[in-house]
């Protein structure tokens, strides 16, 4: 028997295994579940029989085992927490990776919280290292109680996930908000709130809809860490728009106006107007805000625009929307739209004469 092998009790791998048992020590990620080492030869006594005193292995959780007898890693821990959440398939737990490939995450264990802020490299979320419970989303109907180092987080629809070093891990907004629901030190929500708009990581918008949803603005640390971030994101939104205009070499517009008829009722605000063009641009930066239903606001603020639009139309002035979104991932194709637009104006009867005033 080759020397690496380990031994249960005097017994030797079944000839029935897949493979020779002496794999299972070398991969990088020496973390299995009860499951894929049956499925390797290894009776459950075999298993409990490592890991006594002094063993060679050691059960991190229920059905879930390390290969090692020292301290888990923080890839260990994560894996094993997926390994115990989830619901693998018969043929999956068959499938143990060879070496140097990630194990394959069942679709129903999802990785969330300040775990998953920390694999989407949040500086100010805590290295996995240190953290003393790591939070996996599983559906609600999931038979399975939190135990160890993996707290439970039930979801009525699971997001989609996205892979990160192999492994399942919330959207960003989503992971937020099941890492603000287990926090009450302000800074850190702020923190956390703050990076994510700022890194580009996710819009307002989509942050602050998971967290009406998690109905999480019912306390105030997170409402004043709110407010900072639908401010702060405008912000970044509207230098993005100035750098649009600077870069790709479109005309000055007249910035933050307000529009009136001559005379008549206020139209509404415009964040960039160009008035030889008859061309207006507007931010779209919606987010349902604490103390109403979710979706109500944003279908009063969505009436709004849409109303607002009809309106400069129907003068003969030509809406341009844009999304914070839409200027970080792909300003030039917004700047292109912008200027056909502008030049369009040209074959276009000309507009009403509107007011001008700043905002």
């Amino acid at each position: 028997m080759n020397h690496n092998t380990p031994t249960f009790g005097g017994e030797t791998p079944s000839p029935l295994s897949p493979r020779p048992l002496s794999h299972l020590t070398d991969v990088h990620r020496r973390v299995y579940s009860a499951a894929q080492l049956r499925a390797h030869g290894v009776p459950a006594a075999s298993a409990a029989a490592q890991c006594r005193p002094g063993g060679p292995w050691q059960q991190l959780l229920p059905g879930v085992y390390v290969l090692h007898p020292g301290p888990p890693t923080s890839e260990e821990r994560l894996h094993a927490a997926l390994l115990y959440a989830g619901r693998p398939a018969p043929e999956r737990a068959k499938a143990i990776p060879a070496q140097g490939q990630a194990h394959a995450a069942p679709c129903d264990a999802v990785v969330t919280g300040l775990a998953a802020l920390a694999l989407h490299r949040f500086s100010s979320a805590p290295p996995l290292l240190s953290l003393d419970r790591i939070d996996v989303l599983v559906p609600r109907t999931r038979r399975l109680r939190s135990t160890g180092c993996v707290r439970l987080v039930r979801a009525h629809v699971m997001p989609v996930p996205e892979p990160v070093a192999g492994v399942p891990v919330a959207p960003v907004p989503r992971a937020l908000a099941d890492a603000v629901a287990q926090l009450t030190d302000a800074h850190a929500v702020r923190r956390l709130l703050t990076e994510a708009v700022r890194g580009g990581h996710c819009e307002p918008a989509a942050l602050v809809r998971e967290l009406t949803q998690a109905r999480l603005l019912t306390r105030a640390h997170v409402v004043d860490a709110v407010d900072s971030l639908l401010a702060e994101g405008r912000a970044i939104a509207e230098n993005r728009l100035y750098e649009l205009v600077r870069v790709h070499d479109l005309p000055d517009p007249l910035w933050n106006v307000d529009l009136r008829l001559p005379g008549g009722p206020h139209i509404g605000g415009l964040d960039a107007y160009w008035p030889d063009q008859a061309v207006a641009l507007e931010l779209d930066t919606r987010a349902p805000r604490q103390g109403k239903p979710r979706g109500e606001e944003e279908d009063e603020l969505w009436c709004e625009y849409t109303r607002k639009r009809d309106t400069l139309e129907r003068l003969g002035i030509t809406v341009v929307h844009v999304t914070p979104r839409k200027l970080r991932e792909s300003m030039e194709q917004q700047a292109t739209v912008v200027r056909t637009a502008l030049m369009a104006s040209a074959d276009r009867e000309p507009a009403a004469y509107v007011v001008v005033l700043p905002r």
